[in-house]
């Protein structure tokens, strides 16, 4: 220790002085940072997201796989931060082979919406004004979820806090929601379900 601590004098010029602004340049820093993280934790705070349809980390139950109807799951998320115009919601595989898998892609859902209902309608447009993409199946709206056989695989359901609608057409692809949502998320909440066949 003492060898370190002399030549760690040596190096600021000899003296205590020296350290001390150093020291104190650095406990400057560290504050600066801490203030920023903290403006950012501000824009991407977390959100609960739940289902009454599984529980998190459950199996998803075959009725919303292409094992059963293939309707999607019962939502609801809670209350987001101050700011929200609307939310977004992307439902995606990770584990598919090659590539993450898209499942649901549903933007420009009302800030006063909660939760969505079992069997959301596959069409476009739905009547409060949110609008759906095309998922990998090719189709809009939820496209259950359907692994190869083996082992489960983990469908990650996200919703997002916007301080914007998006107003992207339908059919808008994850891509192009995620580039939209780019500095104006708000707040997000995951749920994870698994599914294998």
């Amino acid at each position: 220790m003492s060898t370190k601590t002399s030549q760690n004098r040596k190096s600021f010029g000899g003296g205590s002085r020296p350290v001390a602004w150093g020291v104190a340049a650095v406990l400057l820093l560290a504050a600066a940072a801490l203030t920023g993280c903290r403006g950012s934790l501000a824009r991407g705070q977390t959100m609960n997201l739940t289902s009454t349809s599984f529980p998190e980390g459950s199996r998803i139950p075959a009725k919303y796989t292409c094992n059963g109807a293939g309707i999607s799951p019962q939502l609801a998320w809670s209350a987001p931060p101050a700011g929200t115009v609307s939310f977004a919601l992307i439902v995606t595989d990770p584990d598919a082979p090659g590539r993450t898998f898209v499942h649901w892609v549903l933007y420009d859902l009302p800030a006063a919406a909660q939760a969505l209902p079992e069997g959301v309608p596959t069409q476009g447009q739905l009547p409060d004004g949110s609008r759906q993409g095309r998922n990998d199946f090719g189709d809009i709206g939820y496209g259950g979820p359907c692994p190869p056989p083996g082992s489960p695989h983990h469908y990650v359901f996200t919703i997002y806090a916007l301080d914007a609608k998006l107003n992207l057409p339908i059919g808008a692809t994850r891509a192009q929601v995620e580039a939209a949502m780019q500095g104006h998320i708000l707040a997000r909440g995951e749920l994870i379900g698994l599914f294998q066949r």
